[in-house]
């Protein structure tokens, strides 16, 4: 969502909106409109700063991304240049 690169679906976190807060979906079971990024506090960034999060999960208003945050910080840390590659990376996603 944030960087918008393309990239295999076990490399994503799924995200999902309950009750005005996003919420980590890892193992894919939360019903409901999900949206998709990389563990990467690079991306969910970018993804907040574009307001991403309300369009793609079709719900009004802010939503906090605390939860998100929490479980992206407990992952492992990417390299210097997987953050270098994922912040300086913008190419279109293909939308079919």
């Amino acid at each position: 969502m944030g960087c918008r690169a393309r990239t295999l679906a076990e490399e994503l976190l799924r995200v999902v909106a309950e009750d005005g807060k996003l919420v980590p979906d890892p193992r894919r079971r939360h019903a409901g409109r999900g949206a998709w990024l990389h563990p990467v506090l690079a991306c969910l960034d970018s993804a907040e700063r574009k307001k991403a999060f309300p369009r793609a999960l079709r719900v009004q208003g802010p939503l906090d991304a605390a939860e998100v945050r929490a479980r992206i910080g407990h992952t492992a840390r990417p390299t210097e240049d997987q953050t270098a590659g994922l912040a300086g990376h913008r190419k279109q996603v293909d939308p079919s």
